[in-house]
């Protein structure tokens, strides 16, 4: 089921006649039987979307389609979507058998054929072993794997998951976003992933979608939308460890870090002279003793048996970022002045003002 959202909406009026955007003339088109990860900061809009998506919210302006079919005014339970929540909102005194069958009792499905397609469901999301047990005397994963049975036994056109892996630990949720995307595969359904975690939403996002302040800052495949940043924003909320920044100078075509020429382009030249900001990603820096740039290196972490990292500060804009190496030289950076030279793919520049990325 392909979801096209277009000039989508929403603004929020407090007591005292504030305005709040929320949604900011979203348009974007979902395809049909991808997982897409709407991704963001804390009040970027992320989970506002999702809402207005499901039908429990209304959008100020804009409008929803399934497909060919306006949706926009359509009751949530006549949308045919399936929604889990972050706090799973299972039926304590219920059974799993029960807790997700309960969306068929609605439905007037006949007994049998609810418990088969309950038992079917447990299956698909693994908890076949468990259908007795009430919610409990499961673990967060396991409430988790029945939520999202319960969303899917109804056979919904399109899932919706709203940060369904916060309340679980480090390893449950490596697990679970694991399985969920098992379950997106083998059932082919249309899922909008929403989540404030870019590991989260980049490691089974077919797509993503970068929202900032209720904007689309930029969307495509997780990969490419790190490889290639839109703007500032983009490239510093996404990677881990984060973006090093620097203050640097365009003159004449010549991106400058100090007195040291870093990055230079016929398509440069066309902008004006002015004051920008240099992104370099972790691992766009080549070790040399012969180095063009000089870094002062504040310590060394080593992690696994051939990634170190270094941890350096100096021209930065940031307190202090990392560089990435692997089976590098040890002599070459266990030093207080570290000597690298910057790979241009991983080297990006940004304009001062407005964020807007330049080459």
């Amino acid at each position: 089921m392909e979801i096209t959202l277009k000039n989508l909406t929403k603004v929020f009026t407090d007591s005292k006649g504030k305005e709040t955007r929320a949604v900011d003339n979203l348009d974007i088109k979902i395809p049909s039987g991808k997982l897409i990860g709407l991704l963001g900061p804390s009040g970027c809009g992320k989970s506002t979307t999702l809402y207005m998506i499901s039908g429990l919210l209304n959008p100020t302006e804009g409008r929803i389609f399934f497909g060919d079919e306006d949706v926009t005014e359509l009751a949530p339970e006549k949308r045919g979507i399936g929604l889990v929540f972050q706090n799973y909102a299972l039926y304590p005194h219920m059974t799993v058998r029960q807790n997700i069958m309960f969306p068929l009792e609605n439905l007037k499905v006949p007994k049998d054929e609810a418990l088969q397609l309950a038992k079917e469901m447990a299956e698909l999301v693994g908890i076949g072993e468990l259908l007795d047990r009430k919610p409990a005397q499961l673990s967060g994963g396991q409430q988790q794997r029945v939520a999202i049975a319960r969303a899917l036994v109804k056979k919904p056109r399109v899932l919706l998951l709203d940060e369904p892996l916060s309340n679980l630990d480090a390893r449950l949720r490596l697990q679970t976003r694991e399985e969920i995307r098992r379950i997106q595969r083998e059932t082919g359904i249309t899922t909008i992933f929403v989540t404030h975690d870019q590991e989260e939403a980049m490691s089974i996002s077919d797509e993503i979608v970068l929202m900032n302040f209720g904007l689309e800052q930029q969307k495509g495949k997780p990969q490419d939308v790190y490889d290639n940043p839109k703007n500032l924003f983009v490239a510093k909320f996404l990677g881990t460890p984060p973006i090093g920044l620097y203050k640097g100078e365009l003159k004449n075509g010549a991106v400058y870090i100090g007195e040291v020429n870093i990055y230079q382009t016929e398509e440069l030249k066309k902008e004006a002279n002015r004051e920008v900001i240099v992104g370099v990603r972790p691992e766009g820096y080549d070790l040399s003793e012969s180095g063009t740039l000089e870094i002062i290196s504040k310590f060394i972490e080593t992690i696994g048996r051939d990634l170190s990292i270094v941890s350096a500060h100096e021209k930065a804009m940031t307190e202090s970022f990392r560089i990435i190496v692997q089976d590098a030289d040890s002599s070459l950076f266990d030093k207080e002045i570290v000597k690298v030279d910057l790979k241009k793919n991983k080297t990006f520049i940004f304009d001062v003002e407005d964020g807007r990325r330049l080459a």
